[in-house]
């Protein structure tokens, strides 16, 4: 280090005027190893300046150079980390905070040493030195001109660091006793010799005066030490003294301290009696069952009101007894023991009583309802159970204390009641249903069996059909269809002919009574089961004590799950039901219970369907309303789960019932000797759409007519034009237009929303056929005429200039007069006599549309006429050829004609 500090000096700091005090090898903080050199230096020149350095070993070669300089001025705080432990860590704070590592402890402490003597020599400003050992903080010590000549070294550090101090500033105080010194002496400035010789003359006068005052006062030191001596004495007295009173205090103490234990035993027994005492009024105060509780829980009356509340007040104090929380310890008492012991056996011992006495309830229940069975057969109502339930609530806080505490019997009473109950209610709703079969096919009562049993349904749709002959044309039956043709053909059979055309004539009244008859019953149905299924969901949810709050819509699962679903899952964790378990619960009880009524409800749907294929809409609307009002007051439950099935049942009807109509329509066949007219689905459609809008008005499920009225419609268009091309006996444009201004004519009367698009489709075939029609027709009456110009206009297409047609032999003058005179008025009339005649065979009576059709052709041959007479001013200019009849002449034809049939 020594060659290091040598070669420094020389190399880098001699050049600058400067003089290398301190050295310390060091390198940054937390980064890789790259050694440098601190450096303490001051200049040699006034001012003294002092700085810190910053040396580092060039990377091209072994010498160093100078890297960066800091003014020790700028120097706030030296931290060097331990002030105990030896630590080669430091920081300089400077304009930022420096951090380095000392290759050696030694020569940081060397290093902070020389910083503190260069800031207390020549700063004038306190530079903190943060965890520096006291020791390497020495102050230095004063140096003056006296003591120092002008221009020699002192030494400032100690080990080998040495400071040289060429100059010291006076300060005030000694400038001012030199200045009066020398005006004193008038040969200080002018003789510095003689002054020097004064001053030391003087100076040995005052040694020998401060030699003379130490002798003289040699007697007074002698006095003072005989004093000290006897202060001593005094002090050594005093100390017995002390020494004595301690050891009485000590003894003291001794019997102080035995005091204090005594007293803390005494506070610490009677603490230990407190808690006992509170232990012990804890337990009595818990775990005390009163005799009256005992009493009426080992023999309590469950049957009257009181014993009732006796047992239920008994059971909960038990409850509180045995739930009580005991403290830590308490179980190992064997009073505590004992005392446990006997609550369970009260326990078991009253939930045998109260299972036991509950089914003998449920029993009992069984059998009194089963006698009110009689008087609710004849009447289409469900027996009220409102009774029973007011009853068994009263057990319902027992029935709770039960769940509580002993779940396996609480199992076994729900399962006991879900079997009786079930068979109870499947009685009860099959007699209903019967009642209702009933009342809606009409049968006698002796004729009930035969009417519900499987294997006599198509007995009872025979005697269905015979009490009701408009079933047939209701389901769109293909004898039905065979009706209505024969009654649009015209050829209808007397009154009296046959039993049958009697029912037919009263079809309509019939239906409407059977279909409001039916729809009054199955509503009925429908009211009667909704209040009997909330009524027990209500009842459950309240004696078995589970809750039944709305919540999401779950799947329902299979009513024989139960036995050893959630009951049991419950019963082996020994923990309660969440809410939703509890509603899934509650949903498998009520399906349990009320599991006849989904089959029951089918099978009514599938009598009505085949009493009469409409009664689907009825049922649809009616099922509709029912599910709706369910879910809105819980959509999850058994109520709303069970109509929410059955009405999917009631729509695939629904849907069965438009797509056999549908069929029916494709199945259709005419009469190939009589008119077509009306046909028979059309006012199948008609009547339908009729009835759909009347039952269907203020619907929840109005989209599912909507889509059935489309699928209809599209059968009708489609078949209406498949009929049309089979025709033989009526032109298609006839089978056409009046069955589309049938269609469209039903449809603008019944303001279909849905159906706007048909009722335009409808509207511009009618019309196009009709025109197609009126074209075809008029081309009959003036056939020559009409084919003579038809091919002057080919001539004209094929290029020939309108004036040159009548230069060709075919078309000439002649020929035109020709044709025309074969055409007189008489002639006209007669032919357009006889295409009224065939229009009025072609078209039906039940559309009215003669006259239209009339009209539309007479407009058509004016036009024709209009039309011939300009191609003849074209073609024959000057020829003087005209018509022998005029549009006068036309529009009286048709009038008379008109008239005249």
């Amino acid at each position: 280090m020594t060659a290091i500090k040598h070669a420094l000096q020389r190399d880098i700091f001699t050049p600058n005027d400067e003089r290398l005090l301190s050295i310390v090898n060091v390198c940054k903080a937390g980064k890789k190893k790259k050694n440098c050199f601190l450096c303490a230096t001051v200049t040699t020149e006034r001012p003294v300046q002092v700085k810190v350095v910053k040396v580092k070993k060039s990377d091209k070669g072994d010498f160093y150079k100078r890297q960066i300089a800091w003014a020790l001025r700028d120097l706030a705080v030296v931290d060097a980390k331990d002030a105990v432990k030896e630590n080669p860590e430091f920081d300089l704070h400077f304009e930022k905070i420096y951090k380095w590592v000392a290759s050696s402890t030694a020569e940081k402490n060397a290093f902070i040493s020389c910083i503190w003597k260069l800031n207390q020599r020549y700063l004038r400003k306190k530079i903190d030195f943060v965890n520096v050992s006291s020791q390497l903080l020495e102050e230095l010590p004063k140096v003056t001109e006296e003591s120092v000549p002008s221009g020699e070294n002192q030494s400032v550090t100690g080990g080998d660091e040495e400071v040289v101090d060429e100059y010291q500033e006076l300060n005030a105080r000694e400038e001012q006793d030199i200045e009066i010194m020398m005006e004193g002496c008038e040969c200080a400035i002018s003789n510095a010799e003689a002054f020097a010789e004064k001053l030391s003359r003087e100076l040995q006068v005052l040694d020998g005066a401060n030699i003379q005052s130490i002798m003289a006062s040699e007697k007074q030191v002698n006095i003072l030490m005989k004093l000290l001596d006897e202060a001593l004495k005094e002090v050594d007295q005093i100390e017995l003294k002390l020494s004595s009173y301690e050891e009485m205090l000590q003894s003291v103490k001794e019997q102080m301290n035995q005091i204090s234990e005594s007293n803390h035993l005494i506070h610490l027994s009677n603490t230990n009696n407190v808690k006992l005492l509170s232990e012990i009024e804890f337990l009595v105060n818990h775990m005390d069952l009163a005799k009256g509780h005992i009493k009426a829980l080992q023999e309590g009356d469950l049957a009257s009101s009181r014993g009732i509340e006796a047992c239920t007040n008994a059971a909960d104090a038990l409850l509180q007894c045995m739930n009580v929380a005991l403290r830590p310890g308490h179980d190992m008492l064997l009073a505590v023991q004992q005392q446990q012991q006997r609550f369970s056996d009260l326990r078991e011992h009253f939930a045998r009583r109260l299972a036991s006495h509950l089914n003998n309830v449920f029993v009992q229940q069984g059998h009194d309802q089963s006698s009110t069975l009689a008087q609710h057969s004849v009447e289409l109502t469900l027996p009220n159970h409102h009774p029973f339930h007011r009853d068994l609530l009263r057990y319902a806080k027992l029935m709770e204390w039960l769940k509580s505490t002993d779940y396996g019997k609480y199992e076994g009473l729900t399962k006991n009641y879900m079997d009786y109950l079930s068979r109870l209610y499947e009685r009860e709703i099959k007699d209903f249903f019967e009642v209702a079969k009933i009342k809606m096919t009409g049968t006698t009562k002796e004729s009930k069996k035969f009417a519900t049993l499987p294997r006599k349904e198509s007995a009872v749709k025979q005697e269905t059909e015979s009490l009701h002959g408009s079933s047939g044309k209701l389901t769109g039956s293909t004898s039905s269809l065979n009706k209505l043709s024969v009654q649009s053909s015209g050829n209808r059979r007397s009154q009296s002919s046959s039993l049958l055309d009697m029912g037919n004539m009263s079809a309509s009244d019939l239906d409407v009574a059977d279909r409001t008859k039916f729809d009054k019953i199955f509503e009925q149905v429908l009211s009667e089961l909704e209040p009997l299924c909330l009524a027990e969901q209500d009842f459950i949810s309240k004696f078995f004590k589970l809750q039944q709050h709305p919540s999401m819509p779950g799947t329902v699962t299979e009513a024989d799950d139960l036995d050893g679903g959630l009951l049991s899952r419950q019963h082996n964790s020994g923990t309660a039901l969440p809410v939703s378990s509890e509603k899934d619960m509650i949903r498998q009880m009520m399906t349990k219970i009320f599991r006849c009524i989904e089959p029951e409800l089918n099978n009514l749907i599938a009598l009505g369907d085949k009493i009469d294929s409409f009664n689907s809409l009825y049922m649809l609307v009616k099922m509709s309303h029912h599910v709706w009002t369910a879910q809105n007051v819980d959509p999850a439950s058994f109520l709303s789960t069970t109509l929410g099935n059955v009405l999917v049942t009631v729509k695939r009807n629904f849907d069965k019932c438009i797509s056999n109509q549908i069929r029916q329509m494709e199945e259709v066949k005419i009469s190939k000797k009589s008119k077509v007219g009306i046909l028979p689905f059309v006012a199948e459609f008609e009547e339908f759409a009729g009835l759909a809008e009347s039952i269907f008005k203020n619907a929840e499920r109005r989209g599912d007519l909507d889509k059935a009225y489309t699928k209809l419609i599209r059968g009708v268009f489609v078949n209406v034009e498949k009929v049309a091309n089979e025709s033989q006996k009526t032109p298609r444009d006839v089978v056409m237009m009046e069955n589309f201004h049938h269609i469209f004519a039903t449809l603008s009367r019944l303001k279909i929303s849905c159906l706007e698009a048909e009722k335009k489709e409808a509207k511009q075939k009618y019309t196009d056929h009709l025109q197609s029609y009126v074209i075809y027709s008029l081309g009959q009456p003036l056939e020559k005429l009409n084919h003579f110009f038809e091919g002057v206009e080919a001539r004209v297409a094929q290029g020939i200039r309108e004036e040159e047609v009548s230069y060709q032999l075919a078309f000439n003058k002649q020929e035109l007069r020709k044709v025309i005179k074969e055409y007189p008025g008489k002639e006209v009339k007669k032919g357009l006599d006889n295409l009224y005649k065939k229009v009025d065979k072609h078209l039906c009576e039940e559309e009215n549309l003669l006259q239209v059709v009339w009209h539309s052709m007479q407009d058509e041959f004016i036009r024709q006429y209009k039309h011939f007479e300009g191609l003849i001013a074209r073609c024959y200019p000057g020829s003087g050829v005209t018509m022998e009849f005029t549009i006068q002449d036309i529009l009286d034809y048709c009038s008379s004609i008109a008239q005249s049939h």
